[in-house]
């Protein structure tokens, strides 16, 4: 689905790459993370893959569209779910899936029950009419969610898609992907929350200063760490402990 090639970005003034000569092969179907410390150039991928920032150098395919010949259509295959709200505050849930289901060219009947189905599955058929701002953090990321899925992309990016939610929804969330999973869509996903990237992932690679530094399933990446009994052990053995807090 994913084909990256030598790919690299260094953003103006920046004294150094945050991307690398990155190869990497992300399968249909798979639920890929993208792992790292702060800084490692997690979003700096995203971001790339999603047409938001031109690479500096290198390329990549998206289910065999390029980013220089495919822009507009590749535009339609992806979904995004970024890290921070990308709602209207003083609009309702409905009103805002609404805009952002008729960006896609969805419209009518069509676009409502699309809408409606996804409250419903999510628990927020009742919040529909209500504006965004009496929203919880949780709710929020469930309306996120479902506005970067109404037209059945093929390829689901998600930045941190449960960070800062409560319990009961980053069990609605993660279930409600792994069935979008099961449909058929593709999902890269970053997150600092190994434990669930662990349960969640079918694939992970660890990257660090711009680089990969390893790849493949976390089971056998746990296997092959000595003495790694998680896949926490496994990123603090090959990141190391110091901070890595940046401004």
């Amino acid at each position: 689905m994913i084909e990256i090639n030598q790919l690299s970005k260094k953003y103006k003034g920046a004294d150094f790459f945050s991307v690398t000569d990155l190869d990497l092969s992300i399968s249909k179907k798979e639920i890929f993370g993208l792992l790292g410390p702060n800084g490692a150039g997690k979003t700096t991928v995203i971001s790339l893959l999603c047409s938001l920032i031109k690479p500096t150098s290198g390329s990549f395919t998206i289910d065999g569209l390029t980013y220089k010949k495919n822009k507009n259509q590749l535009k339609q295959l992806i979904g995004i779910v970024p890290q921070e709200y990308a709602l209207y505050p003083t609009l309702t849930a409905f009103e805002n899936l609404q805009y952002f289901g008729s960006m896609y060219g969805l419209k009518g009947t069509e676009l409502k029950a699309k809408i409606n189905a996804a409250l419903e599955t999510l628990g927020l058929s009742q919040f529909s009419h209500k504006k965004i701002d009496t929203f919880s953090g949780g709710m929020k990321r469930r309306i996120n969610l479902i506005a970067s899925i109404l037209h059945d992309p093929k390829v689901l990016f998600l930045d941190e898609p449960s960070v800062g939610v409560d319990v009961q929804s980053k069990n609605v969330i993660i279930n409600y992907l792994k069935e979008l999973n099961k449909k058929g869509t593709t999902i890269i996903y970053t997150s600092h929350h190994l434990n669930e990237a662990e349960s969640f992932c079918t694939k992970v690679a660890i990257i660090d200063h711009g680089k990969i530094v390893t790849q493949g399933s976390p089971k056998d990446l746990i296997n092959n760490q000595p003495n790694a009994n998680n896949l926490e052990d496994v990123f603090l053995a090959l990141t190391g402990s110091a901070l890595r807090d940046h401004a």
